[in-house]
């Protein structure tokens, strides 16, 4: 979907709140609720309440997988609703629906909210073979092999390996780097700074997939709010404007497909085209990390190195703030912050926005960030996969 939204950055819908709920472990809230903690502290970050909000976006997180129900919850006078359903990078996407409705006129300040408990509930979200429910298309023929998530993964590293040479050690730097940011997070699931060897000592889950290679699993969630030019401008918030937009479905093809490919190649030539920008402008990004293989391959298909050199780029620290080219997800990110409902596609719109209002931990604050981008994912890739990418911009 191309959500172009100005000719004028001035004149774009503005991302004015943002709120990461800070548990990692909720067994004592419900799923509603934390949505709605999530909602109030986006509002207050904003200097909005819920009566300012006409429009609402969630995906199949909501309670009863659809948005009206959580709009009911919260009291809402909405004029316009969404509930696209692309997986972990649904958020991504609905920044940019939610700046294509408000540029329409459908409605004036968007709400987006992710929440879920799959830590409090005991999911082993990677390792669990999937079970599909047999109304699905392909399930007659997949569900017979017991498919794991970190498996279907752990074959896309073993072929980047093959093909290019990537190292295990070179993976690891992906956790390392994440660590080295995620150590000044109070709210980080783990801060414990990583070495090499402590990645490729973990243990195995997928060869050649490590523990520490893959994610964490959170409760909790988090919110957006999305205002036009003239009510962002009357906050007297920090302005994010969001500059450029793109998103792409990619299907398996029957089999016929290659796995070293993402849907970044397409989302993130489409926002960079659309913001009038290329990689080496981008001075922070949020890049997915639901294992350290999809980084790799998503550096390379954004443009920030090329084919195969993803393993090189990372093992040269580039994705360390205050030291490489690419400040990478300062959080912490998936893999050691957070990564609540299994969707890490909110986290990294928040992170972006913190960077570029400068308020990021001053440990990981990239110097003059005026331009970022947030990128990801969503369902699994080589089983269902989408892809959506934005371009941020601060505006003085």
């Amino acid at each position: 979907m191309n959500a172009c939204v100005s000719d004028s950055l001035n004149e774009a819908p503005a991302i004015v709140g943002v709120y990461e709920h800070p548990t990692r472990y909720a067994p004592d809230k419900s799923i509603v609720q934390l949505h709605a903690e999530c909602a109030r502290g986006a509002l207050e970050d904003a200097g909005l309440t819920l009566a300012d909000v006409d429009g609402y976006f969630c995906s199949a997180d909501a309670p009863g997988g659809i948005p009206a129900l959580m709009v009911d919850y919260l009291n809402l006078k909405v004029k316009y609703v969404d509930g696209t359903e692309s997986g972990g990078c649904s958020y991504i996407s609905h920044v940019a629906r939610a700046a294509r409705a408000i540029a329409d006129g459908k409605c004036s300040v968007a709400l987006i909210t992710l929440a879920g408990k799959p830590r409090s509930s005991g999911q082993s979200t990677g390792t669990e073979t999937r079970k599909l429910p047999a109304i699905l298309p392909a399930s007659a023929w997949e569900s017979p092999y017991a498919w794991t998530v970190a498996g279907i993964y752990g074959n896309f590293a073993s072929r980047h390996m093959h093909e290019y040479g990537t190292t295990p050690e070179q993976l690891a730097w992906v956790k390392v780097s994440a660590s080295h940011h995620a150590q000044h997070n109070s709210h980080a699931f783990l801060r414990k700074v990583y070495t090499v060897d402590d990645v490729v000592n973990s243990p195995l889950v997928a060869d050649p997939l490590r523990r520490l290679d893959c994610c964490v699993i959170t409760d909790g969630g988090g919110a957006i709010v999305v205002a036009k030019p003239e009510i962002a401008r009357r906050l007297q918030r920090p302005l994010v404007r969001i500059r450029g937009t793109g998103e792409t479905v990619r299907t398996h093809n029957g089999g016929r497909f290659d796995i070293l490919h993402t849907g970044a190649a397409e989302s993130g030539a489409e926002a960079f085209a659309q913001a009038g920008v290329q990689p080496g402008d981008i001075k922070y990004a949020s890049i997915y990390d639901n294992f350290t293989i999809m980084v790799i391959m998503q550096l390379e298909d954004l443009g920030f190195c090329e084919k195969g050199k993803g393993g090189r780029f990372v093992e040269e620290g580039n994705l360390i703030s205050g030291v490489g080219r690419l400040p990478w997800n300062t959080d912490g990110g998936g893999l050691c912050n957070n990564h609540p409902q299994n969707r890490g596609g909110i986290t990294k719109v928040i992170e972006a926005v913190r960077q570029l209002r400068g308020e990021a931990h001053p440990a990981v604050q990239v110097k003059n960030c005026d331009i970022a981008l947030a990128s990801g994912p969503g369902l699994v890739f080589g089983v269902g996969h989408n892809h959506a990418t934005i371009v941020m911009e601060r505006v003085q």
